[in-house]
């Protein structure tokens, strides 16, 4: 029995690993990873000859391994995750339900085969299955759940995982196993059963809000985006009148400066020249860059600044085709801009109510830097080290789409305060 134990959980921390490789994004080079995964699974076998052989009968011996098998589990895909949040913890617990299942099957085979040989290729036919199943049509959902972030609840989610486990546990192995009382079997795959569809519904929830995120942030782009779009035919329709009466107007401006040249009043034709400089300066249509898309977000957020008395200083250098999704980009620059005129436009005083923004795309890299003065306390979150809203969890959620944005293009964002400046910088090199 021993031998067929030791191979069964050899089977089971072989696919656990391959699991916890193939579900989350890697922090690391794939080579640097697959050693990591094989360290922790040589590990895992190591503990299992003390528990299963060595010290076979001592209970306190089994608990201490097992808590420590499970530990080195959490800790590889947190190690090997890029993010090593709660995300990394809820498929690496995930991971283990999945193995823990299959090994069930091998212990359910073996009690009505009694064959060795038999029950350890059902046992690998079941993880595989398992695992061929999930990786075809769950795998990609999750990463891209994975990838864009915008809930909050993953930590109670985590607890899913964790109570099925500990079910696992109490009916097949603690404290006595389904060799014991093999008539539990049926119980026990009803549980894996339930245990799947649980998972089904999770992950389908799962996606729904990924989705819905998506969508509430598209819109909103969207709806920036037009609204930009209506002020800048109005702008663009203003400056066409006033231009069109200053064209009108320029053959009395005319017979006014040869009137004037003739008496000599050099003055008073400087002030009509001013005048019609002026006016023309007025009606001029500022162009920031040669994206439609990023000039009709920059004209609408400039035009709210000043608006509200905020100065805006922009370095753009943003050409018509981008390396990355132009919507995307508006998105982000929106949500940085409109976050620092809400931060900057109470200001009492005039020379602090600024912002001084740096917007560069080239085919090497993506820059974003935003700088503003600040006075009331900025709150960061410890995970993810970005400004925390104040509002609660229904605000802040533009943070959230920049960090977003900045994962999918494997970029970076860097926040800090120094002198009473806020800065705010995203890198990307292509």
């Amino acid at each position: 029995m021993d031998y067929f134990q030791n191979i069964s959980y050899m089977i089971s921390h072989l696919f656990l690993m391959l699991f916890i490789y193939s579900f989350v994004t890697h922090r690391y080079s794939g080579r640097k990873t697959i050693v990591i995964c094989f360290s922790s699974f040589l590990a895992l076998n190591i503990t299992d000859c003390l528990k299963l052989n060595l010290f076979k009968d001592s209970g306190t011996c089994y608990f201490f391994v097992t808590l420590f098998q499970i530990i080195v589990t959490q800790l590889t895909g947190m190690l090997i995750s890029e993010t090593r949040d709660n995300r990394a913890l809820f498929m690496g617990l995930t991971a283990s339900n999945y193995v823990i299942a299959g090994s069930i099957s091998t212990a359910i085979f073996y009690i009505y085969t009694q064959n060795m040989l038999v029950s350890l290729m059902g046992g690998f036919a079941i993880h595989l299955a398992i695992f061929g199943f999930l990786f075809v049509r769950i795998r990609e959902i999750w990463l891209k759940c994975y990838e864009r972030e915008y809930m909050k609840e993953w930590w109670e989610l985590c607890l899913i995982p964790v109570f099925f486990y500990c079910g696992f546990c109490f009916l097949s192995f603690f404290p006595y196993t389904i060799y014991d009382y093999p008539e539990t079997s049926l119980g026990i795959s009803m549980f894996i059963i339930t245990m799947f569809v649980s998972y089904v519904v999770v992950f389908r929830y799962i996606e729904s809000e990924s989705n819905r995120a998506e969508i509430f942030w598209k819109n909103t782009m969207f709806k920036t985006y037009i609204k930009g779009l209506e002020s800048q035919y109005h702008i663009v329709e203003q400056s066409e009148k006033n231009l069109k009466i200053l064209r009108h107007d320029m053959r009395h401006y005319s017979n006014m400066i040869n009137s004037l040249l003739s008496q000599g009043e050099y003055a008073e034709i400087k002030k009509i020249t001013e005048y019609i400089i002026g006016v023309t300066d007025d009606n001029k249509v500022i162009k920031y860059c040669d994206n439609i898309i990023i000039q009709t977000i920059l004209s609408q957020m400039s035009d709210k600044a000043h608006s509200l008395d905020i100065d805006i200083w922009l370095d753009v250098m943003i050409p018509k085709l981008l390396q990355v999704s132009d919507y995307e980009l508006a998105s982000v620059i929106a949500n940085l801009l409109e976050n620092a005129i809400i931060c900057v436009k109470d200001f009492d005083e005039k020379e602090k109510r600024y912002i001084d923004a740096k917007l560069h795309c080239t085919p090497e890299h993506l820059l974003i830097q935003i700088k503003n003065e600040y006075e009331k306390e900025i709150i960061f979150d410890s995970l993810t080290g970005l400004p925390k809203s104040k509002k609660g969890n229904s605000h802040g959620l533009g943070m959230q789409s920049v960090s977003a944005f900045s994962d999918k293009i494997g970029g970076n964002i860097g926040c800090f305060c120094e002198n009473a400046v806020f800065q705010i910088i995203v890198y990307a090199k292509f």
